[in-house]
Formats: structure tokens, C-alpha cells, sequence
């Protein structure tokens, strides 16, 4: 006879342990405390993961993830001053707008230019940055990546592209080397936000 039931457990914390900043013992506790408090947490929590997965898309804009094919930040007039803040990540993004300071829009790459990983611009989304520009009146390109050398790398490389198009600018003090923006607080993110340089 079959233990279906902890094969479908230890399925469930094998899956959790995927997770960033999870591991095997992390994962272990929290699927029990979700068992143990499953009206409370599991089963809305199943039901919210359902939801998610069947309406979560990427903005066909800018990138971000949301529920529609255009993001509240990019659907939203009063963000349209001609601004556009440049981050790696989904999460960076998340990180700026926690911090409150930036009012603009956004545009995520998706990842660092890495010739190791073989990842050049035409997998990130570049081009639809460069098309951007134009498009939507772009007078400033913030270039908020993080601060390690893939980082820096693809904020030269996107100078050259854009170079004498549009004022171009970066983060500042607050942002340390190999810093990561999702892990900054909100006041280092506005501090650097508002200290920002001219390239």
C-alpha cells in the first residue's frame, strides 16, 4: 500500500525548497505550519497560487508582472513626465517602488549582458528599450542596475546605444558595490534615486 498522502508532503516541501532564500529545513517548517493552520494558511494560500497562476502575465510594455497585457505604472497618465528608471529584475522594480521616490515609468531588462552565459541584448530587452525612447517621448533614461560588473556592463553598453538621444543618468551614493537594489532599504533607494549622476 502506497502513502500517498506523504509522497503528495514531501513533494509539496521538495517544491517549497526551490524557493530563493528556502532550503530543505525552511521548507520542512513552514509546509507543517501550513498543515497545522490550513484553514488559515493553506488553504487560501492554494487558492491564491491558483489565481495567480492562471491571471499573472508580464507587461507587454515595460515588463513588469501584473494581471493585465499593460501595467498600472505604464497605463497610468500621471507617470507619463519622461522618465524611464532601467532595472534588471522584476524585483528591482518592486524595490523602487517601495522606496516611493521615483514617479517615472519603468523598464526591465530581464537580466545583465554576460558573455559567459552567452547573453547578449538581444535577450534582454534592450531593442524595446531603444524603441522606447521615441516612442514615447523619453527626455531621461535612469539606469538603476545593480552594482556589480554585469551590471555595469549593460549600463555601458546601453549608454553607447542611447547616447546623444536622451539624457542619460545612474544611481548614485547608497547603491555599494555588488549591491543588489531588492535588498537595499527604501531610504538608501531614494537617497541614491535622488543623487543620481549624469553619465
Amino acid at each position: 500500500m502506497s502513502d500517498k498522502p506523504t509522497q503528495d508532503i514531501d513533494a509539496l516541501i521538495e517544491m517549497m525548497a526551490k524557493l530563493p532564500g528556502l532550503g530543505p529545513r525552511s521548507a520542512r517548517r513552514a509546509v507543517l505550519q501550513m498543515i497545522r493552520k490550513r484553514a488559515l494558511l493553506l488553504t487560501p494560500l492554494a487558492d491564491l497560487m491558483q489565481s495567480v497562476a492562471a491571471t499573472a502575465r508580464e507587461c507587454l510594455n515595460c515588463g513588469n508582472i501584473g494581471t493585465s497585457d499593460i501595467c498600472t505604472i505604464c497605463s497610468s497618465e500621471k507617470r507619463a513626465n519622461g522618465i524611464l528608471c532601467v532595472v534588471e529584475d522584476v524585483a528591482d522594480l518592486w524595490a523602487m517602488e517601495r522606496a516611493g521616490g521615483f514617479k517615472g515609468r519603468y523598464h526591465v531588462l530581464g537580466g545583465t549582458l554576460s558573455a559567459l552565459d552567452s547573453i547578449g541584448p538581444e535577450q534582454l530587452r534592450i531593442p524595446k528599450l531603444v524603441d522606447r525612447i521615441s516612442a514615447e517621448d523619453i527626455t531621461e533614461v535612469i539606469l538603476a542596475l545593480n552594482a556589480t560588473v554585469d551590471g555595469q556592463t549593460t549600463a555601458h553598453y546601453i549608454a553607447d546605444q542611447l547616447e546623444s538621444r536622451v539624457r542619460l543618468t545612474s544611481l548614485a551614493q547608497g547603491v555599494p558595490i555588488g549591491g543588489e537594489l531588492d535588498y537595499l532599504d527604501e531610504g538608501t533607494i531614494t537617497a541614491a534615486l535622488n543623487a543620481r549622476k549624469q553619465i
